[in-house]
């Protein structure tokens, strides 16, 4: 297979069109070609005089067809493999994240039927309680945007980006489109699917591992594990014991429970790194602008950015989870907590853009030398908001000039925020320690030189952000991806081997094949 790239196009075509321009711009007769789908999609804004879009194609050519200067590469990794596994139990997942899903959809693919537990409800039942809360400020604390079906990434953008050259990226890809995932997703540097398309994506892949022969146990909480002799024999679902020799722990970064019972067990881990801050809320058509300039000469995309700023203290504030056109959700999975996160639907076509702003916090910031410490300090921080926002599931906000001259903001301005069930008008300086702030304020006005109008008076703050990543990390052995427990696999993110739906996904992958080759 040949890549084409630097393909530049100052228009929006087809992908027809694109592959004849590409395929003449390389002297290939379409003839020779026996197939041909483009790779990557990205828009180069530098000059924002000559706006346009930058593509690579692969070809596959009939034997004996060569190009000059194109690149030829390897096809993807397959995730079917020899089953060597002969264990008569069938494997358990706990949990239904991105992680789960593609361990239980490669466990299924191979001729193994997982059981799949999820403490959370069907996807269907969890966009009602998410409504709920949003509606009327009723929390479930079992199904809800952090638990249920789908992970905490199903009320998200949908970003399927990663920093990880994986040889089963192109797989995970592959099998959003293939349950119903936008065919783009395939090929634009920054693919995302939007809340509105995980929800459908999300249930047909659980419709498709039960007509396999999975078994899916819903609104279904593991309370316990029982090992002995080092080795894991078995989970309790409540009270019912269900027997396996391999249990992967898919359960996701708010899994407070589950971390304390796996630390009580004996079960190695150890606090990390993780970042707090707060959502930060422009108008889109401010961001376009700023990204694009005033009049670009064809329709693109809403713009996004990403944007980092090492401040003098030593701390590194950056945004992350960037959601264009989209809007900033309650994400709470405790009573009196308060939790934010960003979504958008697939279009993006909302008033605002949100992103995540955030600094990075370490061990030594914590209270204690517990592994569970990072928990602890997230847990604290917002209980406190929880109060700062009034007691009622409100969130509180801030102007970021107000914020910048530590004043409790009275008015808002052009931007709307978009947290619901509402807002409560604050100074967010009272409720994170300085360094934070300190690294915060300097941050906004440099990452405004970056992105003019990043920095603007009336822009909105929402506190608080604080589940950007796991706080702990199960310790796993390297090759083997086993936990000190035999037969306890860590995976995805909230085991902190995973940052975001592809990586989590393509973790899943991973340990479901390591446990199909276990002899």
């Amino acid at each position: 297979m040949y890549r084409l790239n630097n393909v530049k196009i100052r228009d929006n075509l087809t992908e027809e069109q694109v592959i004849n321009i590409a395929l003449e711009k390389y002297k290939i007769k379409s003839s020779d070609v026996k197939e041909a789908h483009i790779y990557k999609k990205s828009v180069d804004a530098r000059d924002k005089n000559d706006i346009l879009y930058n593509y690579s194609i692969d070809v596959i050519l009939k034997d004996g067809v060569h190009v000059k200067n194109a690149i030829k590469v390897e096809q993807e990794e397959k995730t079917t493999v020899k089953v060597k596994r002969k264990s008569n139990y069938q494997p358990i997942i706990v949990g239904s994240g991105p992680a789960g899903l593609f361990a239980g959809l490669t466990f299924i693919e191979n001729g193994i039927t997982p059981i799949i537990i999820e403490q959370g409800s069907k996807v269907e039942k969890r966009v009602e309680d998410v409504d709920n809360f949003l509606k009327n400020g009723i929390l479930n604390s079992r199904s809800n945007i952090q638990f249920g079906e789908g992970g905490a990434g199903t009320f998200s953008d949908g970003k399927l980006t990663t920093g990880n050259n994986s040889i089963y990226s192109r797989n995970v890809l592959e099998q959003f489109v293939r349950f119903g995932a936008p065919k783009e997703i395939l090929y634009v540097a920054k693919p995302h699917i939007g809340t509105d398309n995980l929800v459908k994506i999300v249930r047909n892949i659980r419709e498709y591992i039960l007509s396999k022969g999975g078994t899916f146990l819903f609104d279904s909480k593991v309370t316990d594990f029982e090992i002995k002799d080092g080795k894991i024999e078995g989970i309790y679902v409540e009270s019912q014991k269900i027997e396996t020799d391999s249990v992967i722990l898919a359960i996701g970064h708010s899994a407070r429970d589950t971390f304390k019972t796996l630390y009580n067990k004996g079960v190695e881990m150890q606090a990390k790194s993780f970042a707090i801050g707060v959502r930060i809320e422009h108008l889109q058509e401010d961001i376009n602008v700023a990204q694009y300039g005033k009049s670009p000469k064809f329709k693109l995309p809403p713009a996004e950015y990403k944007l980092v700023y090492h401040a003098k203290n030593g701390r590194t504030c950056y945004t992350f989870c960037m959601c264009p056109g989209g809007q900033v959700m309650a994400s709470s999975s405790e009573e009196g907590t308060i939790v934010t996160n960003g979504m958008s639907r697939f279009l993006r076509d909302g008033k605002n853009s949100n992103s995540a702003l955030l600094v990075n916090v370490e061990p030594k910031d914590y209270e204690g030398d517990t592994p569970l410490a990072g928990m602890y300090f997230q847990e604290k921080l917002e209980k406190d908001t929880f109060v700062m926002g009034g007691s009622n599931y409100y969130a509180p906000i801030q102007r970021v000039d107000d914020f910048i001259n530590n004043q409790k903001s009275k008015s808002i301005g052009r931007v709307v925020p978009t947290y619901l069930p509402g807002v409560t008008l604050s100074n967010l300086n009272e409720l994170f320690p300085k360094y934070i702030t300190d690294t915060m304020k300097e941050a906004i006005v440099n990452l405004d030189k970056k992105l003019v109008g990043f920095g603007a008076g009336d822009a909105i703050l929402t506190a608080v952000e604080t589940r950007t990543s796991s706080p702990v990390q199960i310790t796993r052995d390297k090759e083997k991806l086993e936990s000190n427990v035999k037969g306890l696999y860590p995976c995805g993110e909230g085991a902190g081997y995973a940052g975001g739906i592809m990586t989590a996904a393509i973790d899943g992958i991973k340990v479901a094949l390591e446990i199909l080759q276990k002899e």
